[in-house]
């Protein structure tokens, strides 16, 4: 048995025991939980090679009905696109106009954006929680389940990050901000920017500083455009994450959104989605 549960027996003070006792099942219970998934997703992958559910029972030492019951329950295998916790979804903040003591506020684009995708997370297993990312944009990047939809104008670190990225970029001239797709030099400007109900924005997934993995961005050329891509990728999670996992990323997409309620209506993917590392 693991030497940090053989351990408590051996704590005299309850209250602290308990509490230990406590943290250890919530992680122990992610461990299964994420160990769930793996096991179902390798099965799959092999029933997709033409193993049978029989051949796969024999494997596991398991019954057939066991096999069909594990590939039917427990959390789908595009869940981990996303994460293996509760996701924390740092929302880009600016400072308030005309206020002696102004504070950060969020757009309502990207407060509708987060709600869409903690429901999104609710539908896999996960948890979400916000935090408003305070100007000037420095944001804590080396966190694990980390999603952030903020654009670079608010946060010069993602500025920075996005500039490694040799297949999609912000631009911007005097007409204001504008995405590029490097490989074919397709400019996407925002047709809200002459009246249009609709936005482009950037999704990827970024790397973090400390080399540990990437973190999910999101950013739309105007708030509009961040809701755009949860809204595509809340329909198109599992062709996702078959595409490229949890590897770096990037992609460009188009939204049509509800001129009153802001609410989009129809989103699609404009660019191929483009692996880091060229695969």
């Amino acid at each position: 048995m693991n030497e940090e549960i053989t351990g408590l027996g051996e704590v005299e003070d309850p209250a602290v025991r308990a509490t230990k006792a406590h943290d250890l099942v919530g992680r122990y219970q992610l461990a299964v939980t994420e160990l769930s998934r793996v096991r179902r997703e390798a099965l799959e992958e092999l029933v997709s090679r033409g193993r049978t559910h029989g051949q796969l029972a024999e494997m596991l030492n398991v019954t057939r009905a066991r096999v069909g019951q594990i590939l039917s329950s427990g959390p789908r295998s595009e869940r981990a696109f996303l994460g293996t916790g509760t996701l924390v979804v740092a929302l880009g903040g600016k400072r308030e106009a005309e206020k002696s003591a102004p504070g950060p506020v969020v757009a309502q684009e990207d407060l509708e954006a987060y709600n869409q995708l903690q429901e999104l997370a609710r539908t896999v297993g996960l948890d979400a929680r916000y935090e408003v990312v305070q100007p000037p944009g420095i944001i804590d990047l080396n966190r694990d389940n980390l999603v952030v939809i903020c654009g670079p104008r608010l946060s010069p670190m993602i500025g920075q990050l996005l500039a490694s990225d040799r297949n999609v970029m912000f631009d911007r001239d005097d007409s204001g901000w504008y995405l590029v797709d490097r490989n074919s030099g397709t400019e996407y400007r925002s047709p809200l920017d002459k009246g249009q109900p609709s936005d482009y924005a950037y999704f990827g997934r970024l790397p973090r500083l400390d080399g540990r993995g990437g973190f999910l961005y999101i950013a739309g050329i105007h708030a509009a455009g961040a809701a755009g891509v949860v809204h595509y990728v809340s329909e198109h999670l599992a062709e996702i994450y078959r595409e490229v996992k949890t590897k770096r990323f990037s992609t460009v997409i188009r939204c049509t959104f509800d001129e009153t309620t802001r609410h989009v209506t129809e989103s699609e993917r404009v660019t191929r989605l483009y692996r880091a590392d060229g695969v």
